[in-house]
């Protein structure tokens, strides 16, 4: 009988996407509409996503921060 901690560490490998957990940069503007009104955007990797759970449990997407790093002092909203 496996227990809950058993359950909780268990590494799943799928090549279908559906696994993507990894937390995106979306423009602030895009990300406030989407909170409010629950519509897709598109992170700066682009992903499409929903944003639902809470980011801060994920690694940041490597695209996204590369893509983000590389933008002039500014440009960042």
């Amino acid at each position: 009988m496996s227990t809950l901690l058993d359950r909780e560490t268990t590494t799943v490998t799928t090549d279908s996407g559906d696994h993507d957990r990894f937390a995106h940069y979306f423009s602030k503007k895009d990300l406030d509409a989407a909170f409010l009104d629950g519509k897709e955007i598109t992170a700066i990797c682009g992903k499409k996503d929903i944003p639902t759970r809470d980011f801060t449990k994920y690694p940041v997407c490597g695209t996204c921060k590369d893509i983000f790093n590389g933008l002039p002092a500014g440009d960042a909203s």
